[in-house]
């Protein structure tokens, strides 16, 4: 299991990341819009510390700290999201889109779920012990292709494990206001096994994610674990609907950096802190000078 320095590094480099794209994006420096992680960082660091080599992980619109997580290149991340061809994709994804090694994401709510399936049940035929990470958020819990998603894995046993992020609020919708019922209930209406938490503590949410990924990988079965969490910044750049006291608040409360750093000692927080602030400084002056690609 990984230290509580690495997973301390692993959160504050996704923080960093997601903080300096906000910062310069006011300036024309990235296309497109930009869907930040802050605040749930702790989820995509929890859970994929359990992925393995030859393991698949999907992910959605908000895919920077899935794919960071999985151990992709802040620099290479910058760049595509700048359009420079030593992007991910080279300059041709963009924020949303990206594929590296078994890294996928896409911004089409729902639309990653049957391919994750497919490519999961596609591993069980290939008698591999590779399992799929599937990231969703409660906004997709509107989309009917997840419950025909739910249901086809569940006939076919498909070693997938649904990751439900619960932030709360879809863009501008409370999850009072777009979603009845029971979360686990709809998961576990097609006998898929399911975990619920409500924390912002990678020390919470790792074990958790490390059972349900032993249970998925052994039992070749789907899987559902529901994260509930909080996003600090807003659906997209500038669209959030909270009040500021309220986000304040989950800033206070909810913070994954603050709950872990209680965990550490000073110094080590702030070496480390030093250390990935360079990093993050050097990866953006690296995306900066990459030239953009010849069409």
């Amino acid at each position: 299991m990984a230290s509580n320095e690495t997973l301390f590094r692993q959160i504050y480099r996704i923080r960093r990341f997601e903080e300096t794209v906000l910062e310069n994006f006011p300036k024309g420096v990235f296309f497109g819009t930009t869907h930040t992680y802050i605040g749930q960082e702790a989820n995509a660091v929890g859970v994929l510390a359990n992925c393995q080599a030859n393991d698949i992980v999907f992910s959605n619109h908000r895919c920077h700290g899935h794919f960071l997580a999985y151990g992709g290149s802040a620099a290479a991340l910058f760049a595509e999201m700048m359009g420079r061809s030593t992007g991910v994709c080279g300059g041709r994804g963009g924020s949303q889109h990206l594929q590296w090694r078994n890294f996928y994401s896409n911004g089409v709510q729902g639309g990653i779920l049957p391919i994750a399936a497919g490519m999961a049940l596609a591993e069980k035929f290939k008698n591999t012990q590779a399992i799929t990470y599937v990231f969703l958020g409660d906004g997709t819990l509107g989309e009917g292709t997840l419950y025909e998603t739910l249901n086809l894995a569940a006939l076919w046993q498909a070693p997938v494990l649904f990751v439900l992020e619960d932030n709360r609020i879809a863009q501008t919708t409370p999850t009072q206001l777009g979603i009845a019922g029971s979360m686990p209930a709809r998961f576990e209406a097609f006998g898929i096994p399911t975990r619920e938490i409500d924390s912002s503590s990678v020390l919470d949410i790792l074990p958790l994610a490390e059972e349900l990924s032993a249970l998925v990988r052994d039992n070749r079965t789907p899987g559902a674990l529901i994260l509930h969490t909080e996003r600090f910044g807003p659906h997209s750049k500038g669209d959030d609907t909270r009040s500021p006291e309220l986000v304040n608040q989950l800033r206070q409360e909810r913070d994954p950096l603050a709950i872990l750093a209680k965990q550490l000692p000073e110094l080590v927080c702030s070496q480390i802190k030093t250390e990935v602030d360079y990093e993050i400084a050097d990866s953006l002056k690296q995306a900066l000078s990459s030239p953009f690609p010849i069409l």
